[in-house]
C-alpha cells in the first residue's frame, strides 16, 4: 500500500499488537475469477518467526480456499481504529479557510503464502483455542465442550482451515503526523469533545504520535 514516510510503523510488536486486537482481518487472495476477499476472525502465533503464523477457517462452501494461486503471495488486512477529521479542529480554518477534511486510521497489511488445511483434529483445536480467546471476557465462558461432540464435529465438517506464515508486514499510521503541533492539539481537542469509544482511540493515537 501506499504510505508516506510520516505514516510508516515498522515495529514489529506494534504491528502485531493491532493483528491481536483487531483481529477480524480481511483476507484477499487471486483466483481464477480475479481477487476475492473473505472477512473472517484470525489468530495470531508466535511461530519462533520474525513476523509470526496467521490462522483462520472459512466455510467450505466459500470456493476461496481451493481457488487461489499458491505461487501469489495471500494478503490480509487489520483495520484498527478510525475517525473522520473535520477541517473545524485545524486553526487555518478560521484563519484562512485552506483546509480539508481527511480520516485518520491504522492498518497493518500481512502477506504471505496460503494453506488450506483439511483436518479435523487441527480444526478442533483450532476452533477450541478461538472461542477460548474471545471468550475470555465474560463472566461465564462459553467453551466448545459445553456442546454435544457430534453437533461439534459436524461444524467441523463444514470448514477448512487456513495458515499463512508472514512473509512482509506493513503498518500505516495515518494520525496526523503531518500537521503543525497547534493543528493536533485541535484535533486532540475535538476528538475529545466527541467523547465516543472511537474518537478517545483516536485522540489518544494522534497524541501518542
Amino acid at each position: 500500500m501506499y504510505i508516506p514516510r510520516a505514516n510508516e510503523e515498522n515495529r514489529v510488536p506494534v504491528m502485531r499488537e493491532l493483528i491481536v486486537a483487531h483481529p477480524l482481518g480481511t483476507l484477499v487472495t487471486l483466483g481464477s475469477s480475479g481477487l476475492f476477499a473473505s472477512h473472517i476472525p484470525m489468530v495470531l502465533e508466535d511461530d519462533g518467526s520474525e513476523f509470526g503464523l496467521l490462522q483462520g477457517h472459512i466455510s467450505r462452501a466459500n470456493t476461496q480456499w481451493r481457488d487461489f494461486v499458491p505461487t501469489v503471495d495471500a494478503l490480509a488486512i487489520f483495520a484498527g481504529h478510525h475517525h473522520y477529521i473535520t477541517p473545524n479542529w485545524y486553526p487555518g480554518t478560521k484563519e484562512h479557510g485552506k483546509e480539508v477534511p481527511t480520516w485518520n486510521y491504522a492498518v497493518v497489511h500481512a502477506y504471505g503464502p496460503l494453506k488450506a488445511i483439511d483436518d479435523e483434529e487441527w480444526l478442533l483445536k483450532f476452533v477450541t483455542k478461538l472461542t477460548d480467546i474471545h471468550e475470555e471476557g465474560s463472566p461465564t465462558p462459553w467453551k466448545v465442550s459445553d456442546a454435544p461432540a457430534d453437533f461439534i464435529q459436524t461444524m467441523c465438517h463444514g470448514i477448512i482451515g487456513l495458515e499463512i506464515p508472514i512473509r512482509r508486514l506493513e503498518g500505516k499510521w495515518k494520525v496526523s503526523q503531518n500537521r503543525t503541533e497547534d493543528e493536533r492539539k485541535g484535533v486532540a481537542e475535538g476528538l475529545l469533545e466527541l467523547n465516543t469509544p472511537e474518537s478517545l482511540a483516536m485522540k489518544t493515537l494522534v497524541e501518542r504520535r
